[in-house]
């Protein structure tokens, strides 16, 4: 299977293949979609070509979805706890949801830019494609 040539669009530092894999879309070209589902990745890239099925993200992006929630939330709570007095029903009335939605609303992006991380560092069967680091602008 012969792959298609580099687009000129390959990112050129990590914090372009990071955002990009935030934002859903192909860390390497920033084309296409990088997810066919709301957490499944796409097994090839349409329009760069780039195998997505070595992606080993497993369940780093829930850890990390959990953790900025949690430090979201607790500033949330402390206020609600003490400022306003509220009844225990009342704080879970306001808290579960505030949670919930900020769970699962980091746990896309996260899981892309986890994605990308390996892409651009060259884990799990992925190529290294990144400029040499004296070329290179961005982290890691």
């Amino acid at each position: 299977m012969t792959f298609p040539p580099l687009p000129a669009t390959l990112s050129s530092c990590f914090r372009q293949a990071a955002s990009r894999g935030l934002c859903g879309k192909c860390p390497r070209c920033g084309q296409a979609s990088l997810f066919r589902s709301w957490l499944k990745p796409v097994d090839r890239c349409p329009a760069c070509g780039q195998d997505w099925s070595l992606q080993r993200a497993d369940d780093f992006p829930a850890y990390v979805s959990i953790f900025v929630t949690g430090h979201l939330i607790a500033p949330l709570i402390i206020a609600l706890a003490l400022d306003y007095q509220l009844s225990a029903a009342a704080n879970a009335a306001i808290v579960l949801p505030v949670a919930l939605a900020l769970t699962l609303g980091t746990l896309r992006p996260a899981k892309g830019a986890i994605i990308a991380i390996q892409w651009w560092n060259g884990l799990h069967g992925f190529t290294r494609e990144r400029p040499l680091a004296s070329d290179d602008p961005g982290l890691p």
